[in-house]
């Protein structure tokens, strides 16, 4: 008789984890569209050796730039935090410190469309065609 209360947690327990499971799988969210991206250039492009090692370093070379435009961003939020504490209101160093948040935010898009313009260049023909669609669908997707 006690065994009916133990299989009837079991039960519940598994019940509960299946549905756990099902409401990730069914309402997880898309990756962001960069996201997808860049698994496409990896993934669907089928890139010969050497392609992938010139991306790779390309890679490499703009992980360590775009780390050094997100620290400026982040001193810039500082910055910001600072000023918006100082003023308590939208004043001119709060202003100031947006304008210079926008140089960061603009450099770094800058240095992102060099790096994928780069990326490009390795590409063959074909590839190209397809990093281009992309891109453009990257640039155009509804914001989620």
């Amino acid at each position: 008789m006690a065994r009916y209360p133990v299989l009837l947690i079991i039960l519940a327990f598994v019940a509960a984890l299946a549905g756990v499971l099902a409401g990730r799988m069914l309402f997880l969210p898309q990756p962001p569209i960069e996201n997808r991206f860049h698994a496409m250039i990896h993934r669907e492009l089928d890139l010969d050796a050497g392609q992938k090692a010139r991306i790779e370093a390309l890679e490499e070379r703009f992980a360590a730039e775009r780390q050094g435009y997100e620290q400026e961003m982040r001193d810039d939020n500082r910055r910001l935090a600072a000023a918006v504490q100082a003023e308590k209101g939208y004043g001119p160093k709060v202003g100031d410190a947006v304008d210079r948040s926008h140089q960061a935010m603009g450099m770094l898009q800058k240095a992102t469309l060099r790096h994928l313009f780069a990326m490009r260049a390795v590409l063959h023909p074909e590839q190209a065609r397809r990093f281009d669609q992309a891109m453009v669908d990257a640039l155009t997707a509804p914001q989620q």
